[in-house]
This record gives structure tokens, C-alpha cells and sequence, in this order.
């Protein structure tokens, strides 16, 4: 029954629910019905945004693979144009830096002869004014000494250097006779300075006799020459030796050499150098295409002289090949150059053809002679880049007659096929190939694996956070590694955040137990290590004529250096303090060879030093390149750790370090000293032919007397079955330690201190007086707005001023006007940055700088190095001079110029409140610096007082003062040729500018004249007028200032004049030992003076005295109004305290070191 009842519900519920009746379940089962319809119908959704993420994914790579294959197609394209673009922008760098460094190269040459030229007409008009003689009779005393330098100032290596006189027919027979004399006089010269084999009675042996030729017709003897005619024997020849036939080219007649004939005949026409090409002998035999240069000498000096008569010449035989080298840089190869001449008839080889071309081909710092044809390849016609390589400036209308061509030189420059190639690379394959794989690579990771990079990139996150806390490079890895340990074992730290220093990691209670750190030491025994220290030989005494940021410069590049060199061979760096740098082998990591790690780093530190030295001194000023190494090496145990506090720092501690710190303080410039518990170790090693012992033992402060060791380098095997040990030990005992000689050779560190990468000494003084001067250039030119026009309409004034008929010292004036500071400046005045005086203006200026240097005489004192001392010292002092504050009629403020409207703008117009107007104007700077180069040029190494007493030509001229007066006319003089033109217009623009320019200059080179009491007392004078306690003018109201102006003028000039006088003896107010080094030059000059006759009383016994009154009534005096003038800041102070510690100290030491310039000139003229 209840089953039908049941059923019977059932069905009327089934009845209900079909008619349509009300049921109280109806919304609860629906509800049911559509949960369970909608999880039916998820996957079918999830179906469907899979097939959608598929067409998406389909679609995508689709896209990725067209654009993978336009972007690779267009990849291929690009990288084969850009490779040939490349190709192309590369040979045009390279051409254009080939041309500009040649023509630079040229231009050098051609000045360096000029004033080779010079001073040989100078220094014979004085010798024939002398002893009353004239042209020809005149030879070059100690030719070869000045040929060779001429030859190493114009950069060129195995030069033939000719000095040819013309003599008339009727001079033969008393030529013959000065011949005689002369020519064997030379011989001896050249025997002795060249250190020949032969003998000068030899060489005058083998000498063709005068006038004659060599005769070809008749197996080449000496044939007179016959018919009236103009001989140009050749009397000096450098270098000396036998030619062709086994004689010597002495007294061979030039005009019998058709090539050498038509070269002197053009100069004869045209009074200026020429050039044409020359057939020469390479050092293997062969023949190659060289230049022959001839210069003509004047019977004067003075370009102004009219009807100046040629009365010899100079003729140099060169290699061009020379000149191309160093050009490019390693890497840089495959350049053709073709040296092509307008005059091809000049040069005939010895098969009779005439040469037209010489090609060379150019591979980074070498170069190479291909031929006297042109060899490059003709595809590369349309690529070729030509100019004109030496061009003389000669007339067409002046040459003689038969002459058709003027000679110059041009270059022609192609690329090689190998340079091509080396363009032509599988780069636009494997581009096109990466950058499918790319698309598809980006593609899969963004997809597969972004989770896995973030999860990453929070570890890579928090690891930087945490190394960010200490700086890598005061620790050491293992060290570093331990602090990250002890930090994450360390409990109750806050670690949230993560700037905090390291020390903060530590418990800094200072309050409480010995460990207040609260967490054992980082410490260690290392029981066997080798300690390094370096210090800079002659640091000191440098830094004390040098600014602050240039004693940084050169500490951060040596250190730098250094660094590198410690990271290659795995050293540690401890520390550097000071001018001292240490370092340590055999931690935190132990090596096994630590001594042997040492020795070498420590030998390329000391190469490294002189490399970097003579760098900087192009940049850093003189004596930079003199700068040395003092290396000291001891092994044995240390106490290492972290010495914790507020700046952290990795120490080393224990006898080691004092006893290598000794070794470094005990040894030598250049050397490096090695303890014998180092030198056992090396010898135990195998390395015994590295170290020598040292002749004598050295005196260790708490240890006595050690034995020590130089580090050397030896090839030498040695002998099977020896002991090491003991062979150094018995060297050691029996005194033979091979210590002949402290040269660096001696060593075995294989480098020359006087030479760096081609360039020599004089040639690194002219490149930072060429830095020191183009600044001021470029703020000269930025204070006039940037404007550099054409001053030839200058012309005129040029050539008049100075030649109003009176001397130099005529036109000195007590004031010199300085330019007034105007407000409408601010409005035209640019920034010296955005300068660029152009590359002819700065060759102009190197050319002219190695002029001046080549025209300074071979003196121990007055040369071209004291010149740049002084004008680093000028350079010094102008970069310290301070504000003077009120009292200044420059000085104006800043609200009365409406211009100032920025914070530059002030600065501008507070320029003008310095040292009376001095650094508002460049012009002056520039003017005071140039004075400082120029002012001892061609001085003969004599006073001014004994150049009247001989009665010389330039004594006879002006009186006195002669050597200064002198070095103004002939430094201006040369400023003024036509080849400095464009230098000349960045320095001044306008007649007044030239005018103050050369008013400038006379009254600072007077200065340097501090003998002539007259000169004295009315510098005496002007000066307690300028500044004297007397008050100054009451300034007037702005715009009628005249009063004031007046006496700031006066304060200026007198403040130039004793900068400049500062400067000239700066030695004296240097370190102890910069003053003993010119102090020694300066005596050695005055005793070879004294020994040449060319003085009355012997320096000798009057040197140390005179030097005391020197520094009483001059030195300290001049210092002391360098600082009562108040414009030079601190090195005022710094002048005067180094001027009173030299004089006290030459008081204790001077008569001993007189006593060693003595033995020192003695040794001299023994050897």
C-alpha cells in the first residue's frame, strides 16, 4: 500500500508538475539544475579558450615568423651596408689622421731645421764679429752634438746631416788654407763624440782634396775641377764615415751632383729651403726614394735685413719612411700612402731612370717601402684622399733658369684590399640567424617561464641587498664570505633595513667587556706570505711645485696602474698610504710560489712607473718623467683580520711588515731589495738567477745588520746538480756581486728612462707647454665672443712695432694699461669649452714652441727645461691667486650689471675682483706664461756682465740686459712670420690688443733680469709706491674711475713682474731637493763658463757665501712681498717657508755640496 501510495504521489506529482501546478520545491530544483548544467558546460568553455588561445598562439607565430623574416632580411641588408659604410668612414679616419700627423711631422721638420739654421747664422756672426773674420771660413763647433739633436727634434732616425759653405773662385786658395785647419779640428770632434774607430788623421787621409770631384770616367779619383765657377764644398758631415771608394764626403763639391746642383740653385734663387726626392741605401743594401733638403744660412740672423747674402747651407738626406710610423695604433693596418713629387727630374736612380713616386704601406706603428712606383690597387681610385704633404710656398717666377717645376710633395692615400677584407665578415648570415632565434627564444620564455624569472629575480634581488653592505674592494672574498656567515648566525638582529653600514651589523657597545663587538674577531695567522711596498722615489720634492689636483692625477693613474697589475697576477692590495703602495701575496688564499708572484708584480709595477711617468709629463709639466720606484720584498708571517669600528678595514699586522716597510726605505730609485728570507725562497724555487747580492749590508732598525738582495733578471741557466742556496750564499760571503753598474739595464727590466714611444724629452716639454697655453687660447677667443677673424689689416703695425729705432728695454713702462671689465662683456663673452681654436692655430703653436725650444743653447742651466720649470711655476702661482677684496677698482658688484642675470653671469663679473684685473683678462695670463717660455732663448749660458766686457754684436746692440733683450727680438720675430698667422689671430685682434700683448711681454722678460742695479733699485722703488701704506685713491663713481684705475695698473704690472721674477728662481722657494738639482745645473754653468775663459774669478770660492747673501737679500725679500701683496693665497706661504728651510739647510750642508759640484765637474772632464 505505501508503495502504491508512493507511486500514486509520484505520478500526481508528476501530474502537477505537467499542468503546470504550483510546486514549494520548483526554485530550489532549479537552482540544482542550472549549478549542475553550468559545471557541465565549464569545460566546454575551457575547450573553447584553448582553441582560441591556440589560433592566438598560431596567429602569433605567424607574425613572429614574418617578422623574423623581414626583420631578418633587412638585418642582412643593413649589416652588408653598414660593413662596407664602415669600411669606408674607417679609411677616411685613418687617411685623414695619416695626412694631419704628416703634415704635422713636416711642419715640426721644417721649423726644427729653421731654427737649426738660425742659430748657426747667429752664433757665427758672433764668432766672425769676434775674432774679425767673415763667410766661408766658419765650421760648427761640436757639430755632430748639434747635428744629432736636430736629427732627434725632428723625429727623424738615421739622418745624414751636411753643413756646406759657397766659396768664390778667388776664396779657394785661403779657403784651402782654413780647411786645413778646420776640417781635422772636426774630425776630432765627431771622432770623440760619435766614438768612431777611426782616427781624425785617417779620416783626413781618406779627404778629397779642394776643389775637386770624383771623377766617374776615371774609376772615380779625385779630378780638379777646371773652368771659373761657384763651389759649395761640403766641411761637416753628419754621420761621420767613409762613403763610396773608401773616403769620406768631406770637401766634396756639391755643384758637381747635378740632382744636389739644382736644388742648391733654386735655393740660391728663391732664399728658401728646398726639397727634392733622393736616392738612398736601406740598412739591408738596397736602394730606396728618400728626400734631400737644403736650407739656406744667411751671413745674418734677421729675417728684416735686406740684401741678406747666402753664404752656406745646411742639407739633410732622409728616409720619409720614418714619418709614417707611429702614425697608427695596433689594429689599425693596411693603408697605402703614395709620395708623389711635382719635380721628378731631381732624383735619378742608379739605372738612370728618374724616380716620380715612392709608395709605403702602413701596418698600425709600422711602415713599409714598397717601391718608386705607385703601388696601390686601382679599384680603390675613386676612395683615394690626397694633400699636399710639403709645399715651401716658392714662386714660380723665382726659380733660375732651366728650372720648370717648383718641388713640393703631395700624399696619396688608398686602401689595401687586406683592409677591405678585414670589413667582409659572416656577420649578416649569423644576424639574420640570431634574430630568428631571438623572436622565437623571447617568445617561449615570456611564455614558459615567467614565474621561474621572478622567483629569480627576488633571490638575485635580495643577494644584492644584502653584498650592497660591503664594499668589495677593502675585503677580500674569503673574508667577505665569513662576514656574510657570522652576520646570518647572529641572533635579534633587525634586518628590515638594508642600508644600514656593515659596522651596524655588529653590536657596537663600547660601554661594555673587551669584546665589545659582541662576536669573536675576524682574524687569521698567515704563516708564510710575501709583502710588497712601492713608494715614489722623489714624490715629495715633485708635489711641492705642482697643484693639488695634478698630484691626484698622478696618484690615481699610477694606483690605477698598479691595480690592474695586481689583479692580473691574483696579488692583494693592502692599502696605500701616502705616496707608498702595498700589497701582499699568499692571502686570504694561499700560493704556494708567493715570493716568486711578488718579484714579478713587483717588476711590472716598476716598468709600468716609467711608462706612466712619461706619459704624464706631457700632461703633469717637467720632471714627471723623472719620477722612480723604490721596491722593497720581505716574506714571513702576519696577523690578519677585520679591524673593526667605524670604517672597517681588511689590516696587516707583525714583524713582516715592518721589515718589508725597511726594505723599501733602505733600498734604491729603480731597484727592488729583497730580504734574505725572500732571496731564499727564490732560490729555493729554482729562481737563484734573479737575485743578486747587494755589496754591502744595510742597517735595519731593531734587527742590525742584514743581508739583502737585488732583484734582477737572468736567462742564464743553471749548472745540473748545484745548490741553489748555497751558490747564493757564497756569492753573498765572497763579496761578487756583479754590481758594476745602478743602470736600470743592469736589472733587467729591459726599458729606457729617456725615451717614450718616439718622443723625446724636449718633445714632451713642447707638448705641455702646447697643453698649458691652448686653454688660455681658447678663453683669450671666448672673451671676445668667440671671434678669430683675418688680422692681416694688421699687417703694418706688426711689422712697426718694436722697430722704433730704440732697444727693448727702451719700450719697458712702469704701468701697463690692463683691459677695463665691461658690463656689455657679459652679453658677447662665451664659455672657453665651446672653443675650438682649430687644428692649423694649435699646430701653429707646437711648431712654434719647437722653434723656441730648438734655438735654446746646450746649457746646464739657462736651457729649454728651466724654461718650462719656470712657466710651471707661473702657471702655479696665476691658478692661486685670490680675491683682494674691496680696494680693487676692478672689482665692481655684480648688481651693477643688469646682464647677470644667471649664476654664470656672477661668476664672470667676480673674475674681475681677482689680482687687480690679472686673471679677468686671459690675454694677461697668456702674455705672463708665453714670457716665461721665451725668456732665456738662445742665452749663451754667460752673464749679461761678461757680454759687454767680450764687446759682442748683440752687446754692442743694446747695451745691457743683453741676453733678455735679445730673447724678446728673436722669440718675436719668429711669432711674427707669415707661418704663424693663424696663431697670432687668437691672440690678439685688435692694435690695442697687440700693443698690451707686447707691452706684456717686454716689462715680464726685463723682469728675469735681476743683476743690473739700476733695473733693481727702481723696482725697489715702483714697488713701495704700489704698496706702500699710503691709502689708495678714493674711489670715484662709477665710469670716472681714472684715478683708481691708475693705481690698480700700477699694482697689476708690479705684481706681474714679481710673479714672474718668483718664478724665474722658483727652485729656491721649492723642496730641499729640486733647489740642490738647479742650484748644481747653475754652477756647473758658471764653472764651465769660468774654465772657458769666459769669466774672471773662479764661482767655486764664493758659491756657498753668495748663495746665503742670495737668499737673504733676495730670495726671503721676494717671497716676502709675494705675500704682503695678497693675491697668491697659500702659495705665498708655501714660497716663503720652503725659501727659509733651503737657506738653513744649505747653511748646515753647502760648503760639503759645493765640494761635490767640484768633484762631480772634475770626474766629468776625466772621462
Amino acid at each position: 500500500m505505501a508503495s502504491d501510495e508512493q507511486s500514486l504521489s509520484s505520478k500526481k506529482t508528476t501530474s502537477q508538475l505537467s499542468n503546470g501546478s504550483p510546486n514549494p520545491f520548483s526554485d530550489s530544483t532549479s537552482r540544482d539544475r542550472t549549478h549542475e548544467r553550468e559545471n557541465y558546460q565549464a569545460p566546454e568553455v575551457a575547450k573553447q579558450e584553448e582553441a582560441n588561445i591556440l589560433r592566438a598562439k598560431i596567429l602569433v607565430a605567424l607574425i613572429i615568423f614574418l617578422a623574423a623574416s623581414g626583420v631578418g632580411s633587412c638585418t642582412f641588408l643593413l649589416v652588408k651596408d653598414q660593413e662596407k659604410t664602415n669600411f669606408e668612414n674607417q679609411f677616411a679616419g685613418y687617411a685623414s689622421e695619416i695626412i694631419t700627423v704628416s703634415r704635422q711631422k713636416a711642419t715640426q721638420f721644417f721649423s726644427a731645421l729653421e731654427a737649426f739654421t738660425t742659430s748657426i747664422s747667429s752664433q757665427a756672426a758672433t764668432v766672425h764679429a769676434f775674432h774679425n773674420t767673415d763667410w766661408p771660413f766658419y765650421a760648427v763647433p761640436d757639430w755632430s752634438i748639434k747635428a744629432e739633436q736636430l736629427a732627434d727634434l725632428t723625429g727623424v732616425s738615421d739622418a745624414e746631416v751636411a753643413f756646406a759653405v759657397v766659396v768664390q773662385e778667388d776664396e779657394y786658395a785661403e779657403f784651402n788654407e782654413f780647411a786645413a785647419q778646420a776640417i781635422p779640428q772636426s774630425y776630432r770632434e765627431s771622432v770623440r763624440n760619435e766614438k768612431l774607430n777611426m782616427t781624425a788623421e785617417e779620416f783626413w787621409n781618406r779627404t778629397i782634396p779642394f776643389v775637386h770631384f770624383l771623377d766617374p770616367e776615371n774609376n772615380y779619383q779625385p779630378t780638379p775641377l777646371t773652368g771659373p765657377q761657384l763651389s759649395v764644398p761640403l766641411i761637416q758631415y753628419y754621420p761621420l764615415q767613409l762613403g763610396s771608394f773608401s773616403r769620406t764626403t768631406m770637401m766634396y763639391d756639391t755643384m758637381a751632383a747635378p740632382g744636389s746642383a739644382t736644388l742648391f740653385n733654386i735655393t740660391r734663387a728663391i732664399k728658401k729651403p728646398t726639397i727634392g726626392f733622393a736616392a738612398l741605401r736601406a740598412s739591408d743594401g738596397t736602394q730606396v726614394v728618400g728626400s734631400q733638403v737644403i736650407h739656406p744660412i744667411f751671413d745674418t740672423p734677421y729675417t728684416d735685413v735686406k740684401d741678406r747674402r747666402h753664404v752656406a747651407s745646411t742639407g739633410i738626406r732622409l728616409h720619409w719612411l720614418d714619418y709614417f710610423k707611429n702614425i697608427l695604433t695596433e689594429g689599425e693596418f693596411g693603408i697605402i700612402v703614395v709620395l708623389k713629387t711635382a719635380c721628378p727630374d731631381l732624383c735619378n736612380r742608379d739605372d738612370g731612370r728618374t724616380a716620380q713616386v715612392a709608395s709605403y704601406r702602413i701596418d698600425g706603428s709600422n711602415a713599409e717601402y714598397l717601391g718608386d712606383s705607385d703601388m696601390h690597387n686601382p679599384k680603390f681610385d675613386s676612395m683615394e684622399i690626397s694633400d699636399v704633404f710639403v709645399d715651401l710656398g716658392v714662386d714660380e717666377s723665382q726659380l733660375p733658369v732651366g728650372v720648370t717645376c717648383v718641388p713640393t710633395l703631395s700624399l696619396h692615400v688608398y686602401p689595401s684590399e687586406d683592409l677591405e677584407m678585414s670589413f667582409q665578415t659572416n656577420d649578416a648570415g649569423i644576424y639574420t640567424a640570431v634574430v630568428a632565434v631571438i623572436f622565437i627564444f623571447t617568445s617561449l620564455v615570456f611564455l614558459l617561464y615567467d614565474y621561474f624569472v621572478r622567483r629569480r629575480q627576488t633571490k638575485v634581488m635580495e643577494r644584492i641587498m644584502r653584498q650592497d653592505k660591503i664594499v668589495s674592494n677593502v675585503f677580500p672574498t674569503a673574508i667577505r664570505d665569513r662576514l656574510y656567515q657570522n652576520q646570518e648566525k647572529q641572533k635579534g638582529k633587525n634586518m628590515k633595513n638594508p642600508d644600514r653600514k656593515l659596522t651596524e651589523d655588529f653590536d657596537l657597545d663600547f660601554e661594555g667587556d673587551s669584546n665589545s663587538f659582541g662576536s669573536a674577531p675576524l682574524a687569521d695567522l698567515f704563516p708564510s706570505i710575501s709583502v710588497v711596498f712601492a713608494d715614489i722615489a722623489g714624490f715629495t720634492a715633485w708635489s711641492s711645485a705642482r697643484e693639488p689636483q695634478q698630484v691626484f692625477v698622478l696618484l690615481e693613474t699610477l694606483y690605477g696602474a698598479f691595480d690592474k697589475i695586481a689583479y692580473r697576477h691574483s696579488v692583494f692590495k693592502v692599502e696605500t698610504v701616502g705616496d707608498c703602495y702595498v700589497a701582499a701575496v699568499g692571502l686570504p688564499e694561499p700560493v704556494e710560489k708567493h715570493a716568486v708572484v711578488a718579484c714579478k708584480f713587483a717588476r711590472d709595477c716598476l716598468k709600468k712607473m716609467k711608462e706612466v711617468t712619461l706619459k704624464l709629463e706631457v700632461t703633469l709639466g717637467p720632471d714627471t718623467g723623472d719620477l722612480d720606484l723604490r721596491t722593497g720584498i720581505h716574506s714571513g708571517q702576519v696577523t690578519a683580520g677585520v679591524l673593526r669600528g667605524e670604517r672597517s678595514r681588511f689590516q696587516l699586522f707583525g714583524d713582516t711588515m715592518n721589515t718589508a716597510a725597511r726594505m723599501e726605505q733602505s733600498g734604491e730609485r729603480n731597484r727592488i731589495q729583497l730580504s734574505l728570507t725572500t732571496a731564499d725562497m727564490l732560490a729555493n724555487g729554482g729562481f737563484v738567477q734573479w737575485i743578486m747580492p747587494r755589496s754591502r749590508k744595510i742597517y735595519v732598525k731593531g734587527k742590525g745588520e742584514m743581508q739583502t738582495y737585488w732583484l734582477r733578471k737572468s736567462k742564464a741557466p743553471m749548472p745540473k746538480g748545484s745548490d741553489l742556496k748555497s751558490d747564493m750564499l757564497t756569492l753573498a760571503e765572497s763579496g761578487e756581486t756583479g754590481e758594476e753598474s745602478d743602470s736600470v739595464e743592469d736589472i733587467g727590466l729591459g726599458f729606457n728612462s729617456d725615451h717614450e714611444e718616439g718622443m723625446t724629452k724636449i718633445g714632451r716639454l713642447v707638448e705641455w707647454n702646447v697643453e698649458v697655453l691652448s686653454p688660455l687660447l681658447q678663453q683669450i677667443i671666448a672673451s671676445r665672443g668667440g671671434v678669430v677673424n683675418d688680422i692681416s689689416r694688421l699687417s703694418g703695425q706688426e711689422k712697426q712695432i718694436g722697430k722704433g729705432g730704440g732697444t727693448v728695454l727702451d719700450e719697458f713702462t712702469p704701468i701697463i694699461p690692463l683691459k677695463r671689465f665691461e658690463a656689455e662683456d657679459l652679453r658677447t663673452r662665451r664659455r672657453p669649452s665651446s672653443i675650438n681654436i682649430g687644428d692649423e692655430a694649435k699646430s701653429q703653436l707646437r711648431s712654434y714652441l719647437s722653434q723656441i725650444a730648438g734655438m735654446y743653447q746646450d746649457n746646464p742651466f739657462h736651457n729649454f727645461h728651466h724654461a718650462s720649470h719656470v712657466t710651471a711655476s707661473v702657471k702655479k702661482l696665476l691658478t692661486r691667486i685670490v680675491n683682494v677684496g674691496e680696494g680693487n677698482g676692478l672689482a665692481v658688484s655684480s648688481s651693477s650689471y643688469p646682464t647677470a642675470a644667471n649664476h654664470d653671469d656672477e661668476n664672470l663679473v667676480h673674475l674681475v675682483g681677482h689680482s687687480y684685473g690679472i686673471t679677468s683678462d686671459p690675454l694677461t695670463q697668456f702674455a705672463v706664461l708665453f714670457s716665461a717660455i721665451i725668456h732665456d732663448v738662445d742665452h749663451p749660458g754667460v752673464p749679461n756682465a761678461q757680454l759687454v766686457k767680450e764687446n759682442t754684436r748683440n752687446a754692442q746692440i743694446y747695451r745691457k740686459s743683453v741676453a733678455e733683450q735679445n730673447s724678446v727680438e728673436l722669440a718675436w720675430e719668429i711669432l711674427m712670420l707669415d707661418d704663424y698667422s693663424s696663431l697670432r689671430a687668437c691672440i690678439y685682434q685688435t692694435e690695442a690688443d697687440l700693443r698690451r700683448f707686447r707691452q706684456l711681454v717686454v716689462n715680464a722678460v726685463m723682469a728675469t733680469d735681476i743683476v743690473d742695479k739700476e733695473l733693481q733699485a727702481l723696482r725697489k722703488h715702483r714697488w713701495e709706491a704700489a704698496f706702500s701704506n699710503a691709502s689708495p685713491p678714493t674711489p670715484l663713481p662709477f665710469g670716472n674711475r681714472q684715478g683708481q684705475e691708475d693705481y690698480d695698473d700700477r699694482k697689476a704690472t708690479i705684481v706681474i713682474e714679481h710673479l714672474i721674477q718668483a718664478s724665474d728662481v722658483s727652485h729656491t722657494m721649492q723642496h730641499w731637493h729640486i733647489y740642490k738639482d738647479w742650484n748644481r745645473r747653475f754652477f756647473m754653468e758658471c764653472y764651465r763658463a769660468y774654465k772657458a775663459g769666459r769669466a774672471d774669478s773662479d764661482p767655486s770660492e764664493n758659491w756657498y757665501k753668495g748663495e746665503i747673501g742670495f737668499f737673504d737679500f733676495y730670495v726671503i725679500p721676494l717671497a716676502k712681498k709675494l705675500y704682503s701683496c695678497g693675491v697668491f693665497g697659500v702659495s705665498s706661504d708655501e714660497y716663503l717657508n720652503y725659501a727659509k728651510a733651503n737657506r738653513d739647510e744649505w747653511v748646515r750642508e753647502g760648503e760639503a755640496i759645493v765640494q761635490k759640484y767640484l768633484d762631480e765637474y772634475n770626474c766629468e772632464e776625466e772621462i
